[in-house]
Parts: C-alpha cells; structure tokens; sequence
C-alpha cells in the first residue's frame, strides 16, 4: 500500500483486511491462468500451483484460505492430496474433474473435499461455490467456538479439540481429519441420542445433505476402526436404521 501522500486509504486496507488466500493446484496452463485471473478480481490473493509438490510448497509458505483441486495431476493425484490436507485446521478444499458421474463426486466428497465441480464449468460458477463454502466453513468454526476447549474423556479414551487429538488408554494416539474429529464431538456433545445424517452433515460438514452423500457414512466407519480398542461394550457408534447414528457409551464411561 502506497501512503507517499500522507494519508491511509481505508478503503485499500479495509479491501486488505477482509482479502482471502486461494490456491489453484491444476496442471493444465491455461485453465489454471484463467482461474488465478478470474478470482483475483474479486479482490481475493491467488496462488498456483501445477502439481502436489507445488501444492505443499506453497502451503509452507503461507496460510491459505481454501484450495481449488484438480483430481488428475502428474504424480499423487487430487484424492489423495485432500485426503492429506485433512489434517490442515481451517483449510477448505473444492475439488475439480473432468470426471463428472455421481460415483466421482461420490469420491470426492468421501475424502474430505467441502464440494465437487464437474469440468468444464463457467468461472462464476466456481466463484459463487467457493463462496458458499466459506460461508458453511465460517458457520461451522463459529459453531464450534461456542463448544468448551477442554479435553473429553470417555472410555478411557482423551480427545484434544484443539489438536484434534485423539488418544486411547495405551497412549496410542492419532490426530484426526477435521471431518471425523467433529462428527465425533456431535455425537459426544448427544450421548445415547440419535443424530440424523443430515445433522451431522451440517455440523460437521457445513453443507446440506443430499441423499448421495456418504461423507458422514465414512467419518463413521473410520471412527469404528479408532474406538475398536476400548474395552467391549463400553463405546459404540450404532446405527440406527433409516434415522442415523448413536453414540453408546457404557457406564463405566467417566463423562466429563
């Protein structure tokens, strides 16, 4: 910002202050360009990336908002990089294909991605959906403010929600995906307490449900595989058929 002249722009900072960080990842030149120019016009900081590699070369450096992801790229492809960028706090992931069925957004949305867009697609379009997922990311962070920073204990296990760390009565712990840690915080805040998908999904996701939509399903079924190593019966996430989830805890669950 230039103050030669002996005052502030407040517009300027103002436009500074409420500017996002985003992150093209797409190996085609020309797609990627014209992204990064489309949405820099919104006021909004770009950056580009044709590969993994630049991916998490560019994260190093900075923090990023949200990431637009093209699944194919030379080496590790887009499902499995959002798989791993799970692990960043904070970070929303729109996921880019030429594959447009519903088993590929199916896919995509399994892994973590916040939404799913079919190439090719109008540049406002991708625009108007980064939008809304930063909207549903801002709700969900400030849902999640409210709940108490302080470790929970259940079944022997302690669960950090500020790491997001998970650690089981052997001292086994696992940092968990941003999706399964607040699932799993849903269903303890409800204990013995059935909560729709669509619940979870909103909370947990911040999006709508729709009936294709197996993010939630696999957030449970991960959790399964966590929570095997509590004693029998002292911790279980039922289903509960055409309703949704329940977390059981048994009575030897210390609550607090």
């Amino acid at each position: 910002m230039e103050c030669n002249e002996g005052f502030i722009d407040r517009a300027e900072v103002a436009r500074l202050a409420s500017a996002r960080t985003f992150l093209v990842v797409d190996d085609d030149d020309e797609i990627r360009e014209l992204l990064c120019d489309y949405l820099s016009e919104s006021g909004d900081r770009v950056l580009a990336a044709a590969s993994g590699s630049e991916m998490w070369q560019q994260l190093a450096r900075e923090p990023v908002d949200l990431v637009v992801l093209d699944v194919m790229l030379p080496g590790e492809d887009g499902l499995s990089l959002c798989r791993q960028l799970q692990a960043k706090p904070g970070l929303s992931v729109i996921m880019l294909s030429a594959k447009g069925t519903a088993f590929d957004r199916i896919i995509g949305l399994e892994v973590g991605a916040d939404d799913y867009l079919s190439k090719p697609f109008e540049p406002r379009e991708l625009l108007a959906r980064i939008k809304a997922v930063l909207r549903r990311s801002a709700r969900a962070d400030a849902a999640a403010e409210q709940r108490p920073d302080l470790p929970q204990r259940f079944a022997g296990y302690r669960l950090d929600p500020v790491k997001r760390l998970l650690t089981a009565a052997d001292g086994t712990a696992c940092t968990l995906p941003r999706s399964d840690f607040r699932v799993l915080r849903e269903l303890l805040a409800a204990p013995d307490q059935v909560l729709t998908r669509e619940h979870l999904t909103r909370s947990a996701m911040g999006r709508d449900y729709t009936a294709d939509d197996r993010s939630i399903d696999m957030c449970i079924s991960r959790l399964r595989q966590l929570l095997k190593a509590a004693p029998q019966g002292e911790v279980q996430i039922l289903t509960v058929r055409n309703e949704g989830y329940l977390l059981s805890l048994g009575a030897a669950d210390a609550r607090h």
